[in-house]
């Protein structure tokens, strides 16, 4: 591979085949010119970007990046990945480093960014936050820093995002956020906390899961029965109350109405973990 343009003594960009690539290496490009051969064993890490503008973006980055924490990103990455048992992508390294980087300017300053996401990476990805709790420790062991557990969620969602294939990142958090909010209305209506170990518990949380998903996608259950959803009102009043105030909040965030089914199949789960829940209070 050829080399196109020198960034620094570790990096450079090269020419492999028609496209132009990121390489990276300690002492790389030292002594290197323009048009000279590097040869794939004299290569770290590989940068291989899809347009122009993230080359020259991560070209910048990477090239005003020390390199330790080049390694250091290198190495959370691997960790991830073996704790993930999947590959990462270019953009996972690049997009980690200019985090950590940001980070590392802002904890120089004193400024540590709180995340209103803590509570539901931790319940809903605890291998991600694993990831992120090892990068933490890394990072306040090289540089001498206190991050708070806020910071270890912050990168853990760079790793939630490698593996959603379907929805983006943003979407996943709006997810998280509508599943917490969901548990904050049924924990406000029936004043109580919901045992988090119990098996209607398990239960619930997964049905809203989905729930939330099929309201995102428009992709509600639909077969109308009318007599089931009726017996269960009656039965099941309280349930029925809350049911409908998520029924507000689901309007006011996604501009749609639950079903009938759906509305029953809520007041069900609602009622056998709240249900337990009372008992277990008298």
């Amino acid at each position: 591979m050829k080399v196109s343009q020198i960034l620094n003594n570790n990096v450079a960009i090269v020419s492999r085949g028609n496209n132009e690539v990121i390489v990276y290496a300690k002492g790389l490009a030292f002594k290197k010119k323009v048009g000279q051969v590097i040869y794939e064993n004299e290569i770290e890490k590989t940068y291989v970007l899809d347009s122009n503008d993230m080359l020259e973006h991560f070209s910048y980055l990477l090239s005003h990046s020390d390199a330790s924490h080049i390694t250091l990103v290198n190495q959370i990455i691997a960790y991830g990945e073996e704790k993930l048992g999947e590959k990462s992508n270019d953009y996972l390294s690049l997009t980690l480093l200019d985090h950590i980087e940001f980070a590392l300017k802002r904890a120089a300053k004193g400024q540590f960014i709180r995340s209103p996401l803590t509570w539901e990476v931790k319940k809903f990805y605890p291998q991600h936050f694993d990831i992120g709790m090892y990068a933490l420790n890394l990072i306040n062991e090289q540089f001498q820093l206190t991050f708070p557990e806020d910071e270890a969620v912050s990168i853990a969602l760079h790793f939630v995002n490698l593996q959603e294939d379907k929805n983006n990142l943003d979407e996943t958090i709006r997810s998280m956020e509508s599943l917490r909010d969901i548990l904050s209305i049924i924990q406000y209506h029936f004043q109580l906390k919901l045992d988090e170990g119990s098996l209607n518990y398990m239960r619930l949380m997964t049905h809203l899961q989905y729930f939330i998903q099929r309201v995102m996608t428009k992709n509600s259950y639909d077969e109308s029965d009318v007599n089931l959803n009726e017996q269960i009102k009656l039965m099941y009043a309280s349930s029925y109350e809350c049911v409908q105030k998520i029924r507000v909040y689901i309007k006011q965030k996604y501009a749609c109405d639950l079903t009938i089914d759906e509305e029953t199949y809520l007041m069900l789960h609602i009622h056998r973990v709240t249900n337990r829940s009372q008992k277990e209070r008298t």
